[in-house]
């Protein structure tokens, strides 16, 4: 209650001659709360980032790179840092989750390429963190953490360990080898709004919850764009999406890989890293922050990491792993 008192002195000392109500927007999985000041002519959102927990200047950072790469992120109205408050623009209350519902995904996925590819466009080395190896590996070091040790309750052999190992050089090897560009990290169906634009771009999303993005490998947003945690395609519509992507991207003269079977086997390796890391995030959610309603996701993220690693022979040590951890989640048709 403390926070939200602070809150309302500090928009009342930018707004003194007018009157607002403060209500709850939404939250994520940190530290980080957002709620909606509604004046008599507009809203607007006001980020509650605790400075002890959250560093508010990655958020600008980025939100300064990508509006100036011509997509749609909160405007920064007002800030104070020493309080870990932000006040944004609002962009709406649906997501493109929720719009899923009445709106035909298709023109939906190809505004959110759009705007991928003007960030892309726009991206230079040195103005974001580098996915690096060091970066990668933690992330990948996450599954046997969490998930295995922690969410199955198994201790790896040695032999098993040594699996895992050969597994992650071969993911790391490919998603170094990739070209870079700045990733979102979180591009998918929760961060992005659903608007009214006018104009041309009428469908171009609101793009939320950049602040931990890096310079890395290109096929990462698309891994997080249609292999979704929170909703499932079939795979002919995504290879469709993914083949307008690269279609434009190519157009556009982002160095995307000229045979798209070689870009969609880095699409695929660069999932299974992202894959292999949510199962270790989602555990840990539940496990060390006792957030359990990740766990109803963790199917879909599993049975897209079995896909991939069914597909290609450089995985099939972790599919063997797999099945030897949890032979009960061995579905049909996961087999050589």
């Amino acid at each position: 209650m403390q926070r939200k008192e602070q809150l309302t002195q500090w928009l009342s000392q930018l707004y003194p001659d007018q009157t607002f109500t403060l209500a709850p927007a939404s939250a994520d999985a940190s530290f980080r709360r957002y709620f909606r000041a509604s004046f008599a002519d507009r809203t607007l959102i006001v980020m509650d980032a605790p400075p002890q927990h959250e560093d508010c200047k990655p958020f600008l950072h980025v939100g300064k790179l990508f509006e100036d790469a011509g997509v749609q992120v909160p405007h920064v109205y007002a800030q104070d840092l020493a309080q870990g408050f932000l006040l944004l623009s609002d962009l709406g209350n649906t997501t493109y989750l929720q719009a899923f519902k009445q709106d035909s995904a298709g023109p939906l996925y190809a505004a959110a390429t759009d705007a991928l590819i003007k960030i892309q466009l726009a991206s230079r080395e040195n103005e974001l963190p580098a996915y690096d190896a060091a970066l990668l590996r933690r992330e990948l070091d996450l599954f046997p953490e969490w998930y295995i040790a922690k969410h199955l309750g198994v201790t790896l052999s040695e032999k098993q360990k040594n699996k895992l190992e050969e597994v992650f050089g071969r993911i790391i090897a490919n998603n170094l080898a990739q070209p870079k560009v700045y990733v979102h990290r979180d591009y998918h169906s929760r961060n992005l709004m659903r608007i009214e634009n006018p104009g041309p771009d009428q469908l171009s999303p609101g793009i939320l919850d950049f602040q931990d993005a890096v310079y890395g490998p290109i096929t990462y947003d698309l891994a997080s764009l249609f292999k979704d945690a929170y909703v499932k395609w079939e795979e002919p519509e995504i290879i469709d999406w993914l083949i307008r992507y690269w279609e434009k991207a190519r157009a556009a003269g982002l160095p995307v890989h000229a045979d798209f079977g070689e870009f969609y086997r880095d699409y695929e390796m660069m999932g299974a890293q992202r894959h292999i890391k949510v199962l270790g995030i989602f555990a840990r959610l539940y496990h060390r922050d006792g957030k359990d309603g990740y766990l109803k996701d963790m199917p879909l993220v599993m049975d897209y990491l079995r896909h991939a690693c069914v597909r290609y022979i450089d995985l099939k040590p972790l599919l063997n792993l797999l099945d030897e951890l949890a032979p009960q989640t061995k579905q049909e048709g996961y087999t050589f």
